[in-house]
């Protein structure tokens, strides 16, 4: 099991990594693109993500959003320039927090958007301070899922939505035989997936209603196999990187592994890319 110390050492690490191949200061994301036949091209479909989840569950300018894990900031942006909505990004990650900033201020946003280091399952944001709790490709990082869906709830207004993309195993304790899942796991500070079905009991347990899950597996492909060739591109570089610098931290040293380990878990069809939205 990783510590939060340990997932915000991941980001921390690979954030250069992030910088080349998902061109990071120019995306401004670190998740999957979402393609669909709106989408020509690989830094459309990272904005279509965005798109497609405020979407879902209809953000408006009226809205205060809590973006939990908001990486460097790209959601947070894409809401309060297209949606004119107050958004708080919170994240565990120091180098992160510091680009997000320096994003927001670049955007000229800095009235819109403010970003904290904080961890998502214990914030000191009032009860009911959020009209919308937003989670991006995050939720898999935490350690106890279900302080996190609590800590939603608390923040949550009555009526308040949640909104959240991920990675969640096709069904819990399923035979792996490659062991794909681990091996993503540790590539990515993420100590445990679990399926939609188990993450949605305990959304109902916690007093989340009007819960719905939305299946965009085939529509992150795309985006799964662009990791999968960058994997592919940099064994060579990495490993030869790894040689001459044998003190890196572990993460620095498999990180290029996530891609070609995430992508055989898709096709061996251990995994689906689901959006879930559920009001309070």
């Amino acid at each position: 099991m990783f510590t939060t110390q340990e997932v915000a050492s991941y980001y921390n690490t690979t954030q250069a990594h992030y910088e080349k191949w998902w061109r990071l200061k120019n995306s401004l994301s670190l998740h999957y693109g979402i393609w669909d036949e709106t989408v020509n091209s690989f830094s459309e479909s990272l904005v279509n993500t965005n798109r497609v989840m405020s979407d879902l569950i209809g953000i408006s300018s009226e809205d205060k959003v809590l973006d939990a894990g908001c990486g460097v900031g790209g959601a947070a942006i894409y809401l309060a320039t297209t949606k004119n909505t107050e958004v708080v990004g919170i994240t565990l990650s120091e180098k992160q927090l510091t680009l997000a900033k320096s994003n927001a201020i670049d955007k000229g946003l800095t009235d819109k958007v403010t970003f904290q280091m904080m961890d998502y399952t214990q914030t000191p944001f009032e009860a009911e301070s959020f009209d919308v709790v937003w989670a991006c490709e995050s939720v898999s990082s935490a350690i106890d899922k279900t302080q996190f869906i609590k800590e939603a709830f608390r923040v949550l207004k009555k009526g308040g939505k949640l909104i959240l993309s991920d990675f969640f195993v096709r069904k819990d304790n399923q035979i792996d035989k490659n062991d794909w899942l681990r091996k993503w796991g540790e590539t990515w500070g993420i100590s445990q997936f679990v399926s939609s079905e188990s993450f949605i009991n305990n959304l109902t347990s916690q007093g989340f209603n009007n819960i719905k899950d939305h299946n965009y597996t085939d529509k992150i492909e795309k985006s799964a196999k662009r990791m999968y060739h960058a994997a592919l591109l940099g064994a060579l570089p990495s490993e030869l990187y790894n040689l001459f610098h044998p003190n890196v931290s572990n993460f620095a040293k498999t990180h290029y592994k996530c891609g070609y380990y995430q992508y055989k878990a898709l096709k061996a069809g251990l995994w689906d890319y689901k959006i879930i939205t559920a009001f309070k």
